[in-house]
């Protein structure tokens, strides 16, 4: 995938029936169907069953066995509720008869309301200070590992610019937070709000455990570690646009037991914050 167009190709499912979809993946490096694919066309199946005038506010999901890349996975739709302001989803997400994801979505028809936020960080570097995913390999690919190089040199639709790039071989801890700038690849400018949620989705699966994996950084890396997202958990606040960069400011509270929780927000980059997401992620050491 290279561009926005892609993408929308990949996450606009083909309808079987009322409540039931199918749907094709794409690699993003790994050999398993990348969970905010997943996630993304979850959110689009259940939107097919809801009111024009209705938008989702919070998701929250279990990633329950590894989806296979070569195969179609099959969503179905329960429609749990259909309230007064609310209605509630849960998609179910299986390949070969056996379930691989499950989704519960609630949906809010618009209202006005009081308003505060978080502020986003005041002292960020700006993305024309940044290497991007494209500019590190291009700069740095003869002295990167070779499994972060593979990672790298895949085509995507959105290009990533972390505020801190880490050198794989001076390995030592590091705080636990993740900021990472983002933007998509062509035009996104005729797109409606509920298309857009669904590409946040997408996107918010990416980054966010590295927050989890920094404070043990002098032992533990992608190359020794099991890694894997358990569960996701989303919440949408504000209409927004794709036109600029946005930061994913993503912080952990936590690492035990074969696990690492991160919450994060994302911020447009005039500070408006638009969702905040949670995830638990399998973090199992390795013996290499």
């Amino acid at each position: 995938m290279k561009t926005i167009d892609d993408l929308l190709d990949i996450l606009t499912l083909e309808k079987l029936d009322s409540h039931n979809f199918s749907g094709v993946s794409r690699t993003i490096g790994s050999p398993n169907v990348f969970g905010g694919q997943v996630l993304a066309q979850a959110l689009h199946a259940a939107y097919q069953t809801i009111p024009e005038e209705r938008i989702v506010h919070s998701l929250h999901s279990y990633f329950l066995l590894p989806g296979d890349l070569t195969i179609p996975i099959h969503y179905h739709v329960n429609e749990m509720r259909n309230g007064g302001s609310f209605s509630t989803r849960r998609v179910t997400a299986s390949q070969n008869d056996q379930t691989i994801f499950i989704l519960a979505a609630s949906f809010h028809k618009r209202e006005d309301g009081h308003e505060h936020q978080e502020d986003i960080k005041k002292d960020i570097k700006q993305p024309e200070e940044l290497l991007s995913w494209s500019d590190m390999l291009e700069q740095f690919g003869d002295f990167l590992p070779s499994k972060m190089k593979a990672f790298l040199s895949i085509e995507r639709p959105v290009d990533f610019k972390p505020t801190q790039i880490i050198n794989p071989m001076n390995q030592k801890d590091l705080p636990a937070v993740e900021d990472v700038w983002f933007k998509l690849k062509g035009d996104s400018s005729q797109l409606s709000l509920d298309v857009k949620q669904q590409i946040l989705t997408y996107i918010s699966d990416y980054n966010i455990l590295n927050a989890a994996l920094k404070p043990n950084a002098s032992k533990a890396h992608y190359g020794n570690t099991q890694m894997a997202s358990l569960d996701h958990s989303m919440w949408f606040f504000r209409d927004f646009d794709f036109d600029d960069w946005m930061l994913f400011s993503a912080v952990s509270p936590n690492t035990s037991g074969a696990r690492g929780l991160a919450t994060g927000n994302i911020f447009t980059r005039n500070g408006k914050l638009i969702a905040t997401v949670a995830q638990e992620g399998l973090m199992r050491p390795q013996k290499m």
